[in-house]
């Protein structure tokens, strides 16, 4: 062997192997592309990067709004980020996230569906689509929404009798401690499924129980950090699936789900009568047979299905968040439990509230906007991503980028409230004491993509509300002081109070 020959057998077996050289130059390119972003370009400027990492070193996973805040401060209202390799755009800020969602609509108007929700959804319903599919399935729950739970057809009196319902169950504690969270859930599904299939279901009712339950876990659980690593690194399921055990239960429990959903559905199909609709479901019958000998329709039974789980999933979790923050707000500051009670007395008496006494209830108002400013339960809104190329405030943003827009960087902007991290009615009252809308009151988002059940949850939440407060003294449980109520957020898809429980002591 000539000397060339053994200086080439000395080196070679200290090579690395050929999967090893591409891993390394698979990184580096990722590296390229991460930090690759001009600083003095039009991009939105942004923390650099670690490759593959990004920037989770930036921030606390736990409360990522709050990460999110704290980089605004130091990068603008438009800011880069990157979750894991994948490269999003931040808005903070009322003004911001308005001109966006509302001046510049269509340019983001899409929704960014993550991998958990692709896996679970399929591509179909009205929260997590795009196209033409979702803009017909959301102007047709928009339309419904309002004809079965709004107007004429008397969704007030559906809200008003599980009132009624909630009432009962609160009475039956006689005052002793209980935790809030399954009469609010049970209250609101009820609510939507008055809407959509034209009946309500029995609180005893085991297999109410069971789908109501799971469908909030699964709220959660599509919050935990676990599924906000998977949306990052959806590969993982090919490597660790193992791991991913809120994700196999997520779909184990939308599985179940959508088949209950089915079993409804075929009830109401089985019944259904075109000149007296129920509800949701029937009108979606009816559209559906109209067009079908319309090749393409959008009005097909997946589309039915999971847009009913879609609203149940929604409107149940967020309405019922929103009302054990404000039952606990009341334990928490009596004296403006007081102050809502004796405005119910002096306005109401005993009569049952009504939508129609909003306009004389300044003060109530004034919490119920408050307590849904400061529990701020979707802090980060549902993710949206860009149309097309857009110039915005200055900076470049490609198509398909995935946006968040901040709203905790508006319900609790230093500049637009006077105290933003306290319980204050007080920002939504004049000198006079007469309620007054604020632009920063953002909690349904804005624009294309705000929540199609906000007239909805609006009237929900007072009269819910008023109810309970026209009836009940809501404490704390006895040897535990207003103080000791903690007001820490248990962190999922939405913000929740952290598990407690209450006292309602009748006021009759």
């Amino acid at each position: 062997m000539d000397k060339e020959g053994a200086m080439l057998e000395g080196i070679l077996p200290q090579m690395p192997p050929p999967l090893t050289l591409l891993g390394v130059a698979v990184v580096l390119f990722l590296f390229y592309l991460l930090s690759s972003t001009p600083g003095t370009g039009k991009h939105p400027p942004g923390p650099r990067p670690l490759p593959l990492f990004g920037n989770l070193f930036h921030l606390d996973l736990k409360r990522l709004d709050v990460s999110l805040c704290e980089l605004s401060k130091k990068y603008g209202s438009v800011f880069t980020l990157h979750l894991g390799p994948k490269k999003v755009v931040v808005l903070a800020g009322c003004k911001t996230i308005k001109q966006a969602l509302v001046n510049y609509a269509e340019d983001f108007g899409d929704r960014e569906i993550a991998p958990i929700f692709r896996d679970s959804l399929q591509g179909h319903g009205v929260l997590f689509t795009n196209g033409n599919s979702w803009k017909e399935m959301r102007r047709f729950s928009l339309t419904n929404l309002r004809d079965f739970g709004m107007g004429k057809r008397g969704g007030e009196e559906k809200i008003i009798e599980e009132c009624r319902q909630l009432t009962e169950v609160f009475k039956n504690f006689k005052g002793e401690p209980f935790n809030t969270i399954q009469p609010l859930n049970y209250s609101a599904f009820n609510v939507i499924s008055a809407i959509m299939y034209g009946f309500r279901f029995d609180y005893t009712d085991p297999a109410f129980q069971k789908m109501v339950d799971s469908t909030n876990e699964n709220i959660q659980l599509c919050g935990s950090a676990e599924i906000l690593v998977y949306n990052m690194f959806p590969w993982l399921r090919w490597c660790c699936g193992w791991w991913l055990m809120n994700r196999t239960q997520i779909l184990k429990q939308d599985k179940c789900n959508i088949s209950k959903i089915k079993g409804f559905v075929q009830g109401l199909k089985d019944t259904l009568n075109p000149q007296d609709l129920r509800g949701f479901v029937d009108s979606f019958l009816v559209r559906q047979q109209e067009e079908s000998d319309q090749p393409g329709s959008y009005f097909h039974n997946d589309n039915l299905h999971y847009t009913v789980y879609n609203l149940f999933a929604a409107g149940t979790d967020t309405s019922a968040t929103t009302l054990r923050w404000g039952l606990l707000l009341m334990a928490k500051y009596p004296h403006i439990q007081d102050q809502v009670q004796e405005e119910l007395s002096r306005v109401i008496g005993d009569r049952e509230p009504r939508m129609e006494d909003r306009r004389n209830l300044s003060y109530t108002n004034a919490v119920i906007h408050e307590t849904q400013r400061l529990a701020n339960i979707v802090p980060m809104s549902l993710f949206h991503t860009t149309s097309c190329d857009v110039t915005f405030q200055g900076h470049f943003i490609k198509k398909g980028t995935t946006v968040i827009p901040l709203l905790t960087s508006v319900l609790q902007d230093e500049e637009e409230w006077e105290t933003p991290h306290s319980f204050n009615p007080g920002h939504f009252l004049d000198e006079k004491g007469c309620f007054i809308k604020r632009d920063a009151f953002m909690p349904f988002s804005a624009g294309r993509r705000a929540c199609p059940g906000e007239s909805l949850a609006r009237m929900e939440l007072f009269l819910v509300f008023t109810f309970l407060l026209q009836r009940f003294r809501f404490t704390p449980p006895p040897g535990v002081s207003e103080d000791e109520l903690d007001l820490t957020p248990s962190v999922g898809f939405t913000l929740s109070p952290s598990p407690h429980q209450l006292c309602a002591v009748s006021r009759a």
